[in-house]
């Protein structure tokens, strides 16, 4: 009886199957019809007298003798180079997490088990940083970069994307050390542990599914960034995403459309295996961070 109670009813399991399924077409059909129009031609893809050429490729199979062609592929890593703006993308990412990890691990834990009230008042400070849009503060970096001689290189774009996503990184993994009970840590130094013989032996491995997990976030706002990495990096060392907005051209450059839509799916594709891999950890993280412990 009980089990029949607690049964969703039809028509509710329905109507929660039917809107699940809606979500996922509108969710996943911009990128599957990017990724099926990236193998056609522009004048197929983007075809103003009859869409139905993007399914069939009528164009792409005038010009290259089959309706799918990888030509935007081709130019956009072979003629355009787009390996290396995915190396530029992927040494930021590292490097932004690696240091948001670094300074918001022992910047959590220390907020989190400190006592002092000016605590609340840096959390807020940092808060209100993050809450602000990142193109105010870029501006601030401009003028000293051009002065000492560092603009459009990577490390100056790296210490800038730590400094606007660290807030963020310190308020999250502030939660997690939050929900982790105090008693574990003089647990440890009644066996002898020093505060951070405790916080590396005992706290960190309780906690890491958050770790992964604020790991993660940071990665993706790296990796998606355009504001900042647009307005640091010299042509030279662009990372994807300003890359992608260079293969559409401007109103005074011609660009390669069909370029740009190849370097979209390209980077996204890193992006759907990186969360397949590590959702288990996502979601544990996630939890951790929402149940208080």
């Amino acid at each position: 009886m009980a089990s029949q109670a607690r049964k969703m009813p039809l028509g509710l399991r329905v109507a929660l199957s039917g809107f699940v399924v809606i979500w996922l077409i509108m969710a996943a059909f911009p990128f599957i019809w990017t990724l099926w129009g990236s193998f056609k031609v522009e004048l197929d893809f983007f075809s103003i007298a009859d869409w139905t050429n993007a399914l069939t490729g009528y164009r792409t199979e005038q010009t290259y003798g089959s309706p799918y062609t990888g030509a935007g592929y081709h130019g956009a890593w072979v003629e355009e180079g787009f390996l290396r703006n995915v190396i530029n993308t992927f040494i930021v990412c590292f490097f932004v997490v690696l240091t948001s990890l670094t300074i918001g691990t022992l910047g959590g834990y220390a907020l989190s088990r400190s006592g002092y009230r000016y605590t609340f008042w840096l959390l807020i400070t940092a808060l209100i940083f993050r809450a602000m849009p990142p193109i105010t503060l870029v501006a601030g970096y401009m003028l000293p970069f051009f002065q000492w001689n560092v603009w459009g290189i990577l490390p100056t774009t790296i210490i800038v994307l730590v400094a606007i996503n660290q807030p963020f990184t310190l308020w999250m993994l502030h939660s997690f050390f939050q929900n982790i009970p105090k008693e574990l840590d003089e647990s440890a130094k009644v066996d002898g542990c020093t505060q951070f013989q405790a916080f590396r032996h005992v706290i960190i491995p309780v906690m890491w599914p958050g770790v992964i997990t604020t790991g993660l976030f940071s990665f993706l706002l790296a990796y998606n960034d355009f504001a900042v990495t647009a307005m640091l990096l010299s042509e030279d060392n662009r990372t994807m995403v300003p890359q992608v907005a260079a293969f559409l051209g401007t109103t005074y450059t011609e660009g390669n459309i069909m370029f740009a839509v190849a370097a979209v799916v390209s980077a996204t594709v890193p992006l759907f295996i990186l969360v397949m891999f590590f959702q288990r950890q996502i979601v544990s993280g996630l939890t951790a961070g929402a149940v208080k412990g």
